[in-house]
């Protein structure tokens, strides 16, 4: 039997493992820190769940579609909000009722919305009679003359600022686009490789937007979501108890199939030689180990992954060292209400805000993103009728400022905002607060990001090294691209296909970002 080393015990590390075991492998997974999902993990706090990041179980592969229901069913029977207030939500035949079982998939209704100059917008953007409105006349013929201007007069597409002006117009790309990106990423547009936004918006442009209105209008709705842009869905499917619950399961169907997963195990590097792998160095509460194995696969970080191998081309170990990541941190809010109105069709608990997020725009404030957990799944929050459980998001760099805050002084920092933004009245509102910092949450598109393929493809001469995911690729992958890459990965070492392409190719092939086909 083939021994298998996997890296990190998130989306792509546990696809990984759950697949090779199916094929008869041992594998072994390690994963640094005590829990399981890595960035995808659901927060426990005083009876409330915190979703970092915020997961939408939404995908083009359907491959990736129907793994997720094997491992978690769609729901049989109307969960407790669409029960108390009667809302028609799809269901599953022979599927689980929520109110009585926790391995199920919920359906959610996708409502996430722009605050920009005190007022919402759609996210993203349309071009709907409200939106219209609330722009004025002035505002909406800019925008008019600024698109037609940008289509007549293209710029090349070589950084992200030139990549959004060109889809979207100098006009609305200054309203929604540039502050927010910034905010992001710590560095202007202009400094950033168009690719990031090629990848987020899947082509999406003012085209994009007026094509899905009219698909509205002629097509059904079957048929729109076989054919619909990633950024326009209107439905998703989420766990019940947010997304780290589908991955603590699939943990526990490895660790049933015989697989091994060690927590609190660091790797430190890998030894090889004559184009091989040879053997994993880790750490973990009992001291250093050196391994051997028949493959590897890595989701840590590739400037860490290169950094802890030997022999390394000092070009390439260059390269590695110098990519950029940005930090993450949210806030948990938990208050009794929210001082925005429900002014949309979405009937809501406590008839809140329908939104799973709201994008801030305003640049007068550092926050990024709020979610709102009661939105996700009511069982997220302990009352989800009296309470509104929200999430904070800022991004930020390790070791800045804001990183290095107290808790007490960032809690205070994001109560203060809030109320700057007519969200809450008053901080002492607040009930309850929760911070989570997460590193590298965001591998960043500059510095010598230009120079990947360097890396790339010195990391794909290693014929049983499979790198795979998120920060183990360092592109910004959804849950399911980073899955995908497990699905190739595997497959590859099964066929024992050498080449690598295909792995790195997921969520950068055209076709990938193309419409959904039937």
């Amino acid at each position: 039997m083939q021994k298998v080393w996997i890296i990190g015990a998130g989306p792509a590390g546990l696809t990984a493992a759950y697949e090779l075991l199916k094929r008869g492998y041992d594998v072994t997974v390690l994963e640094q820190s005590h829990e399981i999902g890595g960035i995808s993990k659901t927060v426990r706090y005083q009876g409330n769940r915190m979703d970092i990041g915020g997961h939408r179980f939404f995908s083009k592969d359907q491959r990736v579609m129907d793994w997720w229901s094997d491992i978690m069913p769609l729901q049989g029977a109307p969960s407790y909000d669409d029960k108390v207030l009667g809302r028609p939500v799809p269901l599953c035949a022979g599927g689980p009722d929520p109110e009585r079982e926790d391995r199920v998939m919920l359906v959610r209704n996708r409502v996430s919305r722009i605050y920009y100059d005190k007022h919402f917008f759609d996210y993203p953007i349309s071009l709907k009679m409200e939106t219209l409105k609330t722009m004025g006349f002035a505002t909406t013929m800019q925008v008019g003359m600024s698109f037609l201007c940008a289509t007549l007069h293209k710029r090349p597409n070589d950084n992200l600022e030139n990549f959004y002006i060109n889809s979207f117009g100098k006009k609305l790309y200054g309203m929604f686009f540039e502050g927010y990106t910034e905010k992001l990423w710590g560095r202007h547009p202009r400094e950033i490789d168009a690719s990031w936004g090629k990848q987020r918006t899947k082509e999406l442009s003012i085209f994009g937007i007026l094509r899905d209105m009219f698909s509205k209008v002629f097509v059904s709705r079957e048929q729109r979501m076989k054919h619909v842009q990633t950024s326009l869905i209107e439905e998703f499917r989420y766990p019940k108890y947010g997304p780290g619950q589908l991955w603590e399961t699939v943990a526990a169907e490895v660790e049933k199939m015989g697989g091994k997963i060690l927590l609190g195990a660091e790797a430190l590097g890998l030894t090889t030689e004559g184009g091989r792998v040879r053997s994993l160095r880790y750490r973990d509460k009992s001291g250093e180990h050196t391994v051997e194995g028949d493959a590897f696969f890595s989701s840590m970080p590739v400037k860490d992954l290169v950094a802890g191998m030997n022999d390394v081309p000092a070009d390439v170990a260059r390269v590695a060292a110098g990519l950029p990541y940005r930090d993450f941190v949210t806030v948990g809010l938990l208050v009794d209400r929210l001082n925005l109105k429900n002014e949309t069709n979405h009937k809501t608990l406590g008839n809140i805000v329908p939104d799973c997020w709201i994008y801030v725009q305003d640049t007068n404030v550092k926050l990024g993103r709020i979610q709102i957990f009661n939105n996700w799944s009511p069982y997220m929050v302990e009352d989800p009728e009296h309470t509104v459980w929200i999430g904070l998001e800022y991004f930020c760099d390790e070791g800045d400022d804001f990183w290095n805050m107290s808790e007490e002084a960032c809690v205070a920092m994001a109560a203060r905002e809030l109320c700057a933004m007519g969200v809450i009245d008053s901080p002492d509102h607040v009930r309850m607060s929760h911070r989570e910092r997460v590193k590298k949450a965001y591998p960043a598109y500059f510095d010598t990001y230009d120079e990947m393929d360097k890396v790339v493809s010195y990391l794909s001469g290693f014929e049983n090294l499979y790198c795979v995911g998120r920060n183990g690729q360092h592109r910004y992958n959804n849950m399911d691209h980073s899955m995908a890459t497990s699905f190739e990965a595997v497959d590859n070492l099964v066929a024992g296909i050498k080449t690598k392409d295909n792995i790195w190719n997921v969520n950068t092939e055209q076709e990938y970002h193309e419409e959904k086909k039937a």
